[in-house]
């Protein structure tokens, strides 16, 4: 891990991007971004360990990682991929408690880490922060909501449908598809709560109906935005 200060003037834009800091005035933006620390990791090395203490929340500038946490048997399950623009880690800044999960580096990385301290002596002079960071913090609850009602009510089918449908979040192709990240069957099973044999058998209904299509460990799904 490679660490180096961030020029403020170099972070304002990103943060300008990042919804929680969406509606921050740009005093209160200058000052989050004189505290940041720029921080680069490799493919595959650990950003955030499961189970450590955590003093620091990232926002991702470059790159793409994976959050997973451990199974009761010693499995790595996958709970969600995140790119350029999303933050990870908050909940250190919250309160004082080992990760709930870990983050890993799927490319290269570029991250700027924000300090517990910092940050709390930022929320104590900023109402418009304070509020953002409640208003993000439903908009998750609300997905957790969400998946944890799809995992009693929705069909494996409709499950899988809806993961590929939020994963896929590539540039559209020109045949007007988007590709998820690159994806095993244990994989998808973890994440939508079911088994491998069952998500073998959902995924080749779904390339056999022509919703879904597969290049390598990629899945190709139909830009659904319009509809």
């Amino acid at each position: 891990m490679m660490t180096t200060p961030s020029r403020p003037s170099d972070t304002l834009e990103t943060l300008r991007s990042i919804p929680l800091f969406s509606h921050v005035i740009d005093g209160d933006l200058e000052q989050i971004a004189s505290h940041l620390i720029e921080r680069r990791y490799p493919r595959n090395s650990t950003v955030v360990e499961e189970g450590l203490p955590g003093d620091y929340m990232y926002i991702i500038r470059e790159g793409r990682v994976k959050v997973t946490k451990l199974s009761d048997d010693g499995r790595e399950k996958i709970l969600e991929f995140l790119d350029a623009g999303a933050f990870v880690g908050e909940m250190a800044l919250l309160e004082r408690a080992p990760r709930s999960a870990s983050v890993k580096a799927l490319t290269a990385v570029k991250l700027l880490a924000l300090s517990r301290n910092d940050f709390v002596g930022l929320i104590r002079k900023s109402p418009d922060l304070a509020m953002a960071v409640i208003q993000e913090l439903s908009r998750r609850l609300r997905t957790v909501n969400d998946q944890a009602s799809a995992l009693s009510f929705q069909r494996v089918k409709d499950r899988t449908k809806g993961l590929f449908r939020r994963l896929a979040v590539d540039p559209l192709r020109e045949d007007a598809r988007r590709s998820t990240p690159t994806l095993t069957h244990q994989q998808i099973a973890d994440m939508i709560g079911t088994s491998r044999e069952t998500v073998t058998r959902v995924v080749k209904e779904l390339k056999t109906s022509g919703w879904l299509q597969q290049e390598g460990k990629r899945y190709l799904v139909p830009d659904e935005t319009g509809d």
